[in-house]
């Protein structure tokens, strides 16, 4: 059913087409991947695993049968033991990259006792290790065993080709691809024996969360969604802007009110800009797409986003840069969806803003302080579920989109007293 700390060869990486996606492999038109002209730019996934283990080991655990520990005499704390694994979800070679913690550093050969159990996914272009500095204190909340798995096609799982449905209308588009990670991820609760969950779900993962729960309402205890994207309708006239050089941010202001003489206006090669990012958006050519095709300089690239995490330590940034760019060059697959749910500007083609007014489960909200996601969403949803369910909303302070790393004590706060809210 699943394979321990398993990491594929490249020979491995062959693109598998689960039974429930409708679409067979096709070469995909319009740019040529620049990656090609850089053989040397593919990383050897073999390696992989060290990676993770050692940025997890930055957060005090220690992965069962790594080599790598945590450094406890400058830490002061004693590692939380976890395992590894990836969990077959068809028989067709693909899986889920998986994280688990047991309450009390057990690991899952001891004996089962009833648990409640906290199931987190992660954003775009990210994966199990960006929740590094989560991870131990959740891990002391008693009664509760830790999951944390990357999504089909992403981080260390395995990489199917995704096809999406351009030609069959918007609708069709969204539906194969919200189709594609949900069903994944209830295959994966199924070999993984979970009845019930508690979903928190960062950026891309709480809106692919809260599909699922609107879906499966029956195995969701509490959802828990962490700034996550596709929340709000798209300003009416968002592709008009952005096609003349101007950002989402701008649609306050009433259509025509930038004249030609007006100096804001955006220059030539701001719009052509703008231009060529929708163009690659629609055509579904991703920024992890971009960063492999820079080859060599890929990890100038991956250095550069990691910078931005300026509460971080030298050696925190070195470890995130490593796992983040590590992952980033595996071959491309379900990263390509993100242009089928999502307009540009991180506006969804079929907003949950509507849909989660019919949730059935408890949810709260999660922001950060300086969060480029606007907490209003999050408040719009809670006014229209109208006290039907039980909602919250939290702000962390001192955090951006990433709070669960800008900020970790705060934002591990939160969630642990939300874990320990789960009725009995």
């Amino acid at each position: 059913m699943f394979k321990k700390n398993s990491t594929p060869s490249l020979a491995d990486t062959k693109q598998f087409q689960p039974p429930w996606l409708l679409h067979t492999a096709a070469s995909r038109s319009g740019i040529l991947s620049l990656s090609k002209l850089w053989p040397w730019g593919i990383i050897d996934t073999r390696t992989q695993n060290t990676q993770e283990h050692e940025l997890l080991a930055q957060g005090g655990i220690t992965v069962v049968g790594s080599s790598i520990t945590p450094n406890t005499e400058t830490s002061g704390r004693s590692p939380v033991l976890a395992e590894i694994m990836d969990i077959d979800i068809d028989s067709h070679g693909n899986y889920i990259h998986t994280l688990v913690i047991r309450n009390g550093g057990k690991t899952v050969e001891a004996e089962a006792q009833p648990r409640r159990n906290l199931v987190m996914t992660h954003g775009y272009f990210t994966g199990v290790g960006f929740f590094y500095r989560n991870y131990y204190d959740l891990s002391k909340v008693e009664g509760w065993d830790i999951y944390s798995i990357d999504w089909l096609g992403m981080g260390r799982s395995s990489r199917p080709t995704y096809k999406g449905c351009r030609a069959e209308g918007e609708d069709k588009r969204v539906s194969h691809a919200e189709e594609f990670f949900v069903e994944s991820l209830e295959e994966w609760r199924k070999r993984m024996g979970i009845e019930k969950m508690t979903l928190c779900g960062h950026s891309f993962g709480g809106y692919m969360n809260s599909v699922y729960a609107l879906k499966y309402p029956q195995h969701v205890e509490k959802l828990v969604l962490v700034s996550p994207i596709g929340l709000p309708e798209a300003p009416p006239d968002l592709e008009e802007r952005m096609r003349n050089g101007y950002a989402p941010s701008n649609t306050d202001k009433p259509k025509g009110s930038e004249p030609e003489s007006d100096p804001s206006k955006p220059s030539m090669q701001r719009v052509l800009l703008f231009r060529t990012a929708m163009s690659l958006w629609d055509r579904n050519y991703t920024p992890q797409w971009l960063v492999r095709s820079t080859g060599p300089f890929s990890r100038r690239l991956i250095d550069w986003y990691i910078g931005r995490f300026s509460l971080l330590t030298e050696e925190q940034r070195r470890g995130m840069a490593a796992y983040s760019h590590q992952i980033a060059m595996l071959p491309e697959s379900s990263a390509s969806a993100l242009g089928d749910i999502l307009r540009p500007g991180a506006f969804a083609r079929r907003p949950l803003i509507g849909r989660l007014s019919a949730i059935s489960v408890p949810t709260t909200f999660m922001y950060g302080s300086h969060d480029w996601v606007e907490h209003t969403g999050g408040l719009e949803v809670i006014r229209r579920i109208g006290g039907r369910v039980a909602t919250h909303l939290y702000r962390v302070p001192n955090a951006g989109h990433n709070m669960h790393i800008d900020n970790p004590a705060d934002f591990n706060r939160f969630l642990i007293s939300e874990m320990k809210g789960v009725r009995a």
